[in-house]
């Protein structure tokens, strides 16, 4: 299991992901206005209580704001790289894939549960296409790793991870930020803090804009993978009295990119330049009125609100709801052939809203026992719907896989040539409303000073109902043009079921020393059934298809050391996870994306991570991990027999240093050079050599001056060596003959500029 390096340094100076470090929040000071070389000790809430790191027997990682300003992090993708047993990958905003050990979450379907589950201040966001969220002025990211369903309300199968912003705080303060780059990057981010001890606001932004790194030849369209996102946020604390903490977060988060390079290699130019080179990218002459979008891009709205409230009524015990609501509008156009023709494009518009609220009380006698108990309740409501557009023509010429008549060696269209289009539209929606009621109790006894035992369960109930609706008109050929697709005449098809789960977990901590402690966990996850409905042709007409798959379980067992000693500190584990009923997504020949079984998986690994500080001014920090997991390789699991899990590399490691020392008055000078690297990953499951991404080592550094405490110049450098690597394959043109692979990042760099009051 993970668990990250004991930290016992200021937050504000700590390069190294330090796990189960999870500061409190009335610990820290503020981060933006820390003297360099500030010490404190180290406080975690992993449990909802206030501990030393090296006390928590459950594996979390964590990093603070400044720890991430420090690495030259601003994305939760570039933050996995650092973090043992955590992948993202970020297709766009409207498509983030989490993976924690191996297990990803990444479905765009209503109907399906969360694996990983994402949580901003306290509250569930994890609906794939609502999940995205920009990361400024945070306090701090943890990352959980296996299953903790008393602490977590919606019960994530394998882990979470939970952004939580800056409070506000007495006292009036800033920090404004600009930044120039390479492709035109553009950022100008802060934020503002007023207020006393009894009220204090706070208002924090990000504007971040960036051209699109693959050129698009086509004269109408964008270039891909750019960048144009706003995010605003105001905080507001209330604290009438010692007892009572009551927060009070609105947050508004706004994407306008341009379109994914999804580019395919079997035609030109890709063919003849390579999926690293230009891109031709044309979309559908009718993208506005069928698609939603003149131009291939994402169109997308967050609006949350958040309500915290936390009192100490009686010696010892403590109330803490938390509540919350989110709502998303995603709408992304994309051209899932990769190809100049008008063939397979599509758009997804994705909406949904959320309902949060958890209650939990909280005792702790500071000697031999503590617990912690309450509710949770969770409603979400949402829908994808995704509109098609193609040429028939078109569509002929190309169905039959990549020919001359689909595209011509010089990149043309022979079968658009010939006669006038001919238009084709067809639509799918699929829908989810699911209500989660749980109760949950927590208990740790400590028998002995040296013996920490932990206990608890989660009881959970929850009712899923989906919905389908399609319109598929026929072709000139009398059927639909996309085969398989099933109209539903414009009918919804419902479904609903209801299930219940009870989710154990239980932790041992044994104090080796002061600084050294042993723990070992065992823990229960649950993915929900999907209660899976579409569409399937009869004589008498078309009726529904009803796919009911599984809950999946995993068993998660986990062990291992962590401490200090003198200039050192860190830790090792190991563990071991056997699923059932693993759930997988397959896309099929229409399209569409299915839910099934793929049987039994297991997952072994072990995960390390150390610190050393040999001086004030230097700091040097590895981590690495080693997960071998995947379906198992038996005969009743079919074609998944044997295969990785999609998106887990089998070997991940970082390391890097940095340096924060004066130069005499008031100036400083500092850096934070790292390397990465990552073994081969596939992308999709069955695994396939061609689907698949070979081993990368990304360097990136970030280094700087600063003065008089208030004003900072920086340089950052992301992928210095300017790597050729993927980020995605397979995708929706796959089904039909044509693979698309979307490029990472290449080079970007750039130079930033702070001023704190």
């Amino acid at each position: 299991m993970a668990c990250a390096s004991v930290l016992l340094a200021g937050v504000s100076h700590v390069p190294a992901l330090a796990a189960e470090e999870v500061v409190a929040a009335d610990t820290i000071a503020d981060a933006d206005a820390a003297p360099a070389g500030d010490s404190q000790e180290i406080f975690v809430t992993a449990q909802k209580i206030e501990q030393r790191a090296v006390d928590v027997p459950i594996t979390i990682s964590a990093i603070s704001g400044a720890q991430m300003r420090e690495l030259g992090v601003s994305d939760l993708d570039e933050l996995s790289n650092y973090v043992p047993g955590l992948n993202i990958q970020e297709q766009s905003a409207n498509n983030p894939g989490i993976v924690i050990r191996g297990i990803t979450s990444d479905s765009g379907s209503s109907q399906q549960a969360a694996r990983v589950t994402l949580y901003y201040n306290g509250v569930d966001i994890s609906r794939s296409r609502g999940a995205y969220q920009d990361v400024y002025d945070i306090e701090r990211i943890e990352v959980v790793k296996g299953p903790q369903a008393t602490l977590f309300g919606t019960a994530s199968t394998i882990g979470a991870i939970s952004i939580i912003s800056a409070r506000p705080r007495p006292g009036f303060s800033g920090e404004l930020t600009a930044g120039l780059g390479n492709l035109d990057q553009r950022l100008l981010s802060g934020h503002l803090n007023a207020g006393n001890d009894v009220v204090a606001g706070r208002i924090a932004f990000a504007w971040k804009k960036r051209d699109g790194y693959v050129e698009n030849l086509d004269p109408v369209q964008d270039d891909l993978n750019g960048q144009d996102q706003l995010g605003v946020r105001g905080s507001l604390r209330f604290t009438p009295s010692p007892d009572v903490t009551a927060d009070l977060i609105l947050t508004y988060d706004r994407q306008r990119n341009p379109g994914t390079a999804f580019i395919t290699n079997r035609v030109p130019p890709a063919s003849q330049t390579g999926v690293f080179g230009p891109a031709w990218l044309g979309g559908s002459p009718l993208s506005k009125e069928v698609l939603g979008l003149s131009k291939l891009g994402l169109h997308r709205d967050v609006y949350d609100a958040n309500f915290t409230l936390a009192w100490d009524f009686a010696d010892d015990w403590t109330l803490t709801t938390v509540n919350g609501y989110r709502e998303f509008d995603s709408l992304e156009v994309f051209d899932a052939d990769g190809t100049r023709a008008w063939f397979l494009e599509f758009a997804e518009d994705a909406k949904g809203h959320q309902i949060n609220h958890e209650t939990r009380f909280a005792y702790d006698n500071g000697e031999s026992f503590r617990t912690s108990f309450g509710w949770n309740f969770f409603h979400e409501k949402n829908s994808q719907t995704v509109p098609f557009s193609s040429d028939q023509r078109v569509f002929a010429a190309c169905a039959a896989r990549p020919g001359p008549l689909c595209i011509a060696p010089d990149g043309s269209v022979p079968a658009a040539a010939v006669g006038a289009p001919i238009p084709y539209r067809s639509i799918y929606s699929n829908r989810g409303e699911n209500d989660s009621y749980s109760v949950f109790a927590d208990g740790t006894w400590t028998p002995t000073p040296a013996l920490e035992l932990t206990a608890g369960a989660r009881v959970l109930i929850e009712k899923r109902r989906s919905g389908y609706v399609s319109d598929v008109p026929n072709a000139l050929n009398g059927r639909p043009l996309i085969a398989n697709q099933v109209s539903t005449r414009g009918e919804l098809y419902e479904v609903e079921d209801s299930f219940s789960a009870l989710l154990p977990r239980f932790n041992i901590l044994y104090r080796l020393s002061d600084r050294v402690n042993a723990y070992a966990t065992i823990s229960k996850g649950r993915r929900s059934p999907t209660v899976q409905i579409a569409a399937r042709s009869t004589a008498a007409g078309p009726v529904p298809a009803i796919t009911n798959i599984p809950e999946e379980n995993v068993w998660n067992y986990e062990a291992g050391l962590k401490g200090s000693a003198g200039i050192a500190s860190g830790s090792i584990g190991v563990f071991y996870q056997k699923y059932d009923n693993f759930q997988v997504n397959r896309t099929l020949d229409n399209g569409t994306t299915v839910t099934e079984s793929a049987g039994t998986a297991s997952n072994l690994g072990v995960e390390a991570e150390l610190s050393l500080r040999p001086t004030s001014w230097l700091r040097l920090f590895a981590n690495g991990a080693w997960i071998d997991g995947g379906i198992d390789d038996k005969a009743a699991n079919g074609v998944y027999a044997g295969d990785r899990f999609r998106l887990q590399p089998k070997v991940q490691a970082s390391g890097g240093f940095t340096i924060d020392a004066p130069l005499g008055g008031d100036l400083r000078v500092f850096a934070t050079p790292s390397v990465t690297y990552r073994s081969r990953i596939y992308f999709e499951v069955p695994n396939t050599p061609e689907i698949s991404q070979e081993a990368v080592t990304l360097v990136n550094v970030r280094a700087g001056i600063s003065f008089a405490d208030r004003y900072e110049l920086a340089a950052f450098a992301r992928n210095l060596l300017d790597e050729d690597y993927l980020l995605d394959a397979g995708n929706t043109g796959r089904a039909f003959g044509f693979p698309t692979f979307i490029p990472a990042e290449p080079r970007l760099y750039g130079l930033q500029l702070t001023a704190r009051f």
